[in-house]
């Protein structure tokens, strides 16, 4: 179900629960006016409005008779609204839906750093299988249920538009590290950039593009990175056909989940032990095992490969490492302020 459908049936569920109870506290009133007390009124009501009629409490005036009459219309066509409903709900699978909404909603409420993947076709799909298999808290969004089918069960999904700002932030935007923005269209990937940019400018975000022009525009829309998928996977092929072990390598090291090594990035926090060392002092090869590849300053400056052993590692600067999870583990401990 859309999330729009979704919202549409909970609210029509609402509406008529909220006119049952107030025909009810309405006609418990009316009674007791009528000189019920509290507890009869309110069995007379309940009588009334559900057509069982077993009998009056007590004999009625003709004002009695009449407010009677009133609430047997009211009551009557407030009732079988309520089961009109509920049975479209059952019918339709809208009660289904709505306990599974509120499962996901639930779930989502406790996600932090999780990782929002916006479409779930085959580019999104493909990199919430990734994420999902090395441990990340993923929220996958689209607009088609049939999609979601066969997600893993570690996913958390959400059938909706992410285009509507309601939807972000039921994906749990506000507490999100990351979106993928993977729509079937270039139009809608910038929509949804700007949108996530403008509700969290500290948001990594990474966007799908069609064509080298898309490419642009969603950079200047807010995107943190643009790919095209057709153009790595052709330079991927070439990198094969030329240099084949190289690739292979590195292929497997970032994309094979029971491959020993992998390649990390490390953020260096203030006050930690790597900050405003020089990695000659550090000797983090020795002390971690883990090899620094690169390092990157400050965000936005650019990564500088096989930084010089006198290299100063600043606050906020992020260390690009090759080694097991065990030595990326130990490393990123020393880039953590309570170490």
């Amino acid at each position: 179900m859309r999330f729009s459908e979704h919202m549409g049936s909970l609210r029509r569920i609402a509406v008529a629960l909220a006119g049952l109870v107030a025909v009810t506290a309405v006609g418990t009133v009316g009674y007791v006016v009528l000189g019920f007390p509290p507890l009869d009124a309110l069995y007379q009501t309940v009588t009334t409005v559900s057509t069982v009629g077993f009998r009056e409490i007590q004999p009625m005036s003709p004002a009695g008779i009449v407010f009677t009459i009133v609430l047997i219309v009211v009551g009557v066509g407030t009732v079988l609204y309520n089961l009109g409903v509920i049975l479209e709900a059952l019918t339709e699978g809208h009660l289904r839906s709505s306990l599974e909404r509120r499962r996901m909603d639930n779930r989502i409420s406790h996600l932090r750093g999780h990782v929002i993947v916006c479409g779930h076709g085959r580019v999104g799909r493909s990199a919430a299988d990734h994420l999902l298999a090395d441990g990340q808290q993923v929220v996958v969004v689209d607009t088609n249920p049939e999609r979601l089918v066969g997600l893993r069960p570690t996913g958390v999904h959400l059938v909706g538009d992410v285009t509507d700002d309601a939807v972000l932030r039921s994906a749990g935007i506000e507490h999100a590290r990351a979106l993928v923005a993977a729509l079937e269209t270039d139009a809608d990937t910038v929509y949804v950039t700007l949108s996530a940019r403008a509700m969290r400018p500290d948001l990594v975000i990474v966007a799908r593009a069609r064509t080298a022009e898309a490419k642009e525009k969603m950079l200047l829309a807010g995107a943190t990175r643009a790919v095209n998928p057709q153009n790595i996977g052709g330079r991927r092929m070439a990198a094969f056909a030329l240099q084949p072990d190289v690739a292979e390598f590195l292929d497997v090291v970032m994309r094979d989940e029971y491959l020993d090594f992998r390649i990390q990035q490390v953020r260096v926090e203030p006050g930690s032990a790597l900050s405003g060392r020089t990695l000659a002092e550090l000797d983090l090869h020795e002390r971690t095992g883990s090899l620094v590849l690169a390092l990157r300053a400050s965000p936005g400056s650019d990564l500088e490969a096989k930084p010089p052993a006198g290299t100063t590692i600043p606050d906020g600067a992020v260390l690009i490492a090759l080694g097991t999870p065990a030595e990326l583990e130990s490393l990123s401990r020393l880039g953590r302020t309570h170490e």
